[in-house]
């Protein structure tokens, strides 16, 4: 089988032995009504009114969207706008705690019976896809087509981070129950657990645990970036190529994030919805890199504290890893449903941009063999015929082709903003 091309990074994953603990409960929260890619929630609840712990506080009954539940038990403060690392702005509750940590009568395990009441529940259980894109689960675990085998995205390819590394030799248990929690309900016939091969631990322990379900496999990944990445993790798992426009469904296949199996089986036995991140915290001014359980809606600014982070020195403040993630407005950016890691950094300096040299080296990198520099050409003259020929749409915004560039262009943001020219059908 023909291996997809890529970029070599240094791991960096120095937090790969930081057992997860939880960092002090915040003063306030300050949650956003919209953690998931698709439409906002509107608050159901209003300044004065006391919240708890699992509680709905926001829904829509749009689509493409998902409830949004309190993280703290207190007093809702204000709800105000917040801006966003898109720049567009939501609604947020701020909630003052009351360091009780009161559960809500709201929180139950749902009761289940078949397809269309788990479905049913996973959305009220308020996921998203937890390796970051914010896909509503509920959406992805009901394909319109038949679907034959469950892909778990374990590979946890960005320097970094080691959230879902910890995830798996913490609580490995759930990730299997919340595996077979979705082969049973979906009626999925086999799944595959797809591991960075320098993560030996967790292959090791999954391999170990997965041992009496013949239906579930771990197969261990070259470390290469973007091994994560949905497309070329079906392809380097089983074999199958999601063409353009097509979604993984379409091949048979459906992707979860290894955290989110593991938040579908913490939720179908305890109701409790999403309410705090696993996180791993690190960068060149963090004196204590270290994976953390924060609730949703906790100040990065607590978060860096927590990891004695040198704020003074910032320089680089980025949501995520260093290649897909988004750099945060300040330290005042709340934790979300999709953050799994929160990275500080003074090293830092703007790449000098100068001319295409016409090397090649970002068509070679490009795990889908696209032209950024073409792509690049044809946005700047607004040529959208041009740019459906070179299959723009098929960018995963993965960034290699910046990584690679030596003359320091910005291609992938500019493939993403080339995207947004052509129509959707």
């Amino acid at each position: 089988m023909k291996r997809l091309n890529g970029v070599r990074l240094s791991h960096r994953k120095g937090t790969a032995t930081s057992h997860t603990v939880r960092i002090p409960l915040p003063e306030q929260v300050t949650i956003p009504m919209l953690m998931n890619m698709g439409a906002p929630c509107t608050p159901l609840v209003k300044a004065g009114d006391t919240v708890s712990v699992g509680q709905k506080i926001g829904d829509t009954d749009a689509f493409m969207s998902v409830p949004v539940h309190s993280s703290v038990s207190g007093t809702v403060k204000a709800i105000s706008d917040l801006k966003l690392a898109n720049g567009n702005t939501c609604k947020a509750v701020t909630i003052e705690t009351d360091g009780n940590q009161t559960v809500s009568e709201e929180v139950k395990p749902p009761v289940v019976h078949s397809k269309e009441e788990f479905i049913k529940a996973i959305r009220e259980s308020g996921i998203t896809g937890l390796g970051g894109a914010g896909f509503p689960t509920h959406i992805k675990l009901n394909p319109k087509t038949p679907v034959d085998t469950l892909i778990i995205n374990a590979a946890e390819c960005e320097p970094y981070i080691t959230s879902d590394h910890r995830q798996m030799l913490e609580d490995p248990d759930s990730i299997i129950d919340g595996i077979q929690t979705v082969m049973k309900y979906l009626k999925i016939e086999s799944a595959v657990i797809g591991i960075e091969n320098n993560k030996p631990d967790a292959i090791s322990l999954l391999t170990q645990k997965t041992s009496s379900f013949p239906d579930i496999t771990v197969k261990a990944l070259p470390a290469s970036y973007p091994q994560g990445a949905e497309k070329v993790l079906i392809y380097n798992t089983v074999g199958r190529i999601v063409m353009e426009g097509q979604l993984p469904s379409d091949t048979g296949a459906v992707v979860l994030n290894v955290s989110t199996a593991a938040q579908i089986s913490h939720y179908m036995k305890t109701g409790m919805p999403i309410t705090e991140r696993r996180i791993t915290v690190d960068g060149d001014i963090v004196s204590k890199p270290c994976n953390v359980f924060a609730p949703i809606g906790t100040a990065f600014s607590e978060v860096l504290a927590y990891a004695q982070c040198d704020t003074e020195k910032l320089k680089k403040l980025i949501a995520g890893g260093p290649m897909m993630g988004a750099c945060a407005f300040d330290l005042t950016t709340p934790v979300v449903k999709g953050t799994n890691a929160i990275l500080a950094f003074e090293k830092y300096s703007e790449p000098t941009v100068t001319n295409c040299i016409r090397c090649g080296r970002c068509i070679k990198a490009c795990p889908f063999n696209l032209m950024p520099t073409e792509m690049e050409k044809a946005y700047q003259k607004r040529d959208i015929e041009t740019l459906k020929a070179l299959k723009v749409t098929l960018c995963m915004n993965c960034g290699c082709c910046t990584y690679v560039c030596p003359a320091g262009r910005k291609l992938a943001e500019t493939n993403q903003l080339a995207k947004a020219l052509i129509p959707r059908n």
